[in-house]
C-alpha cells in the first residue's frame, strides 16, 4: 500500500515549489479513476485545481496534458496548465469553477436547451480539426470487447455473452463509413463547466485523457444519454437536428449510428459500473443503472439494430433486486 504520509509529503513539497504554499486546501469531486482532486485557495482569493494521480495507480497524465495543449490550440477551454511534475503525477490546474452542467440545470432546469445547444456546439467545433495521429482508434472490434465487462461482471450468468459481442461488433462493422474525430469519451453534464456567455468557449471541459479517435456520433450520445440526469426527448432530438445542420451528415446514417454507439456505451457503461461495486467496493454507481438500461433498449429499439436487440435480451434488467445482488458481490 503507498505511504500516504509520504504522498501528502510530495504534495506539500510540489504545491511550495509552485509558489501555493500555505494555500487552503479542500477535496473537490472526484471521478471512477484513481485521480483524486484538490481545490487551493490563497488568502488573496486567487485559486486553482490540484490533480492527485500517483503514478503507480494512474497513467494518463501525459495524454491529459497533450490533449489539453490539443483542444486549448484549437479555441476550446479545458483548463490552463499552470505547473506540472509528471514522474510524481502532480498537476497544477485552472480551476473553471462550481458551474457543472448537472448541478446548474439541477438548480435551473429552463436553461436545458440552452446550456446543451453550447455542449453540442463544443463537438461540432471539436470536429473541425483532425484528431491527434497518436490516438488510438475506436474500432468497432475494440468497441465489441470493450463490452465484455458484461459478461466479466454484469451478467456473468447471462447467455448473450460473447454473442452479443459477435452481434455488436457486426453491427458497427455496417455503419457508414464517417471521417474519424476526437472523441473525448466522457462527455456528460458533469464534466461541463458553464463558464459564461454561449458557444463553444462557454464550455469548460474536464476528464478527457482517454480520449480516442472514431465516429462523430459517440460523444453527442454521451452527452444526450447521460448515466447521471435525464435529458428531455424534445431536448434530445433538438441538439441531434443541430449537429446534422451544423456538420452536414446524413441524417439517417447518423441516427443508426447514434443508437448503435448509444447501445455500446451503454452496455460498457453497466459493466463498469458492476465492477466499481464488485471490485472496487464503490456502489454509489449502482443506483444510476436503470437510467443506463433505459437508454440502451431506448437504442436497440432503432428498427436497423434488430440483430442486436436480439441478441442482447437475455441479459437481466437491474431490478432492486438485481441491484442488490451486485452490491452484495
Amino acid at each position: 500500500m503507498p505511504d500516504q504520509s509520504a504522498r501528502s509529503a510530495s504534495i506539500q513539497a510540489f504545491i511550495a515549489r509552485c509558489g501555493w504554499a500555505n494555500s487552503r486546501i479542500a477535496p473537490l469531486a472526484g471521478d471512477a479513476s484513481n485521480r483524486r482532486y484538490l481545490r487551493l485557495k490563497r488568502a488573496d482569493g486567487t485559486g486553482c485545481v490540484l490533480m492527485d494521480a500517483p503514478p503507480e495507480k494512474d497513467t494518463g497524465m501525459g495524454a491529459f496534458i497533450t490533449l489539453t495543449e490539443h483542444l486549448r490550440r484549437i479555441g476550446l477551454r479545458p483548463p490552463a496548465l499552470i505547473a506540472a511534475d509528471t514522474a510524481s503525477g502532480l498537476l497544477l490546474l485552472e480551476d473553471l469553477g462550481d458551474a457543472l452542467f448537472g448541478r446548474l440545470l439541477a438548480a435551473q432546469p429552463e436553461l436545458e436547451e440552452d446550456r446543451y445547444a453550447d455542449a453540442t456546439d463544443v463537438l461540432v467545433a471539436l470536429h473541425r480539426t483532425p484528431p491527434p495521429k497518436s490516438l488510438q482508434r475506436f474500432t468497432p472490434q475494440v468497441m465489441a470487447e470493450l463490452t465484455s465487462l458484461i459478461s466479466a461482471w454484469y451478467a456473468p450468468e447471462s447467455r448473450a455473452g460473447a454473442a452479443l459481442q459477435d452481434s455488436l461488433r457486426t453491427t458497427l462493422e455496417g455503419l457508414a463509413p464517417m471521417q474519424d474525430v476526437l472523441i473525448l469519451r466522457d462527455y456528460h453534464a458533469d464534466n461541463l463547466i458553464w463558464l459564461g456567455g454561449h458557444g463553444p468557449d462557454a464550455v469548460g471541459l474536464l476528464d478527457y485523457q482517454d480520449a480516442v479517435a472514431g465516429h462523430p456520433a459517440y460523444d453527442l450520445v454521451s452527452l444526450l444519454k447521460d448515466a447521471r440526469r435525464d435529458v428531455s426527448p424534445a431536448v434530445e432530438d433538438a441538439m441531434v437536428t443541430r449537429f446534422l445542420k451544423a456538420t452536414g451528415h446524413d441524417p439517417a446514417e447518423f441516427r443508426r449510428a447514434y443508437a448503435a454507439l448509444g447501445a455500446q456505451r451503454n452496455l460498457r457503461i453497466l459493466g463498469v459500473f458492476a465492477r466499481l461495486s464488485k471490485r472496487d467496493g464503490k456502489h454509489g454507481y449502482l443506483p444510476l443503472m436503470p437510467r443506463v438500461w433505459d437508454h440502451l433498449q431506448a437504442c436497440l429499439a432503432h428498427p436497423d439494430l434488430s440483430a442486436l436487440r436480439k441478441a442482447a435480451e437475455g441479459l437481466p434488467a437491474p431490478t432492486p433486486d438485481y441491484i442488490a445482488r451486485l452490491e452484495a458481490g
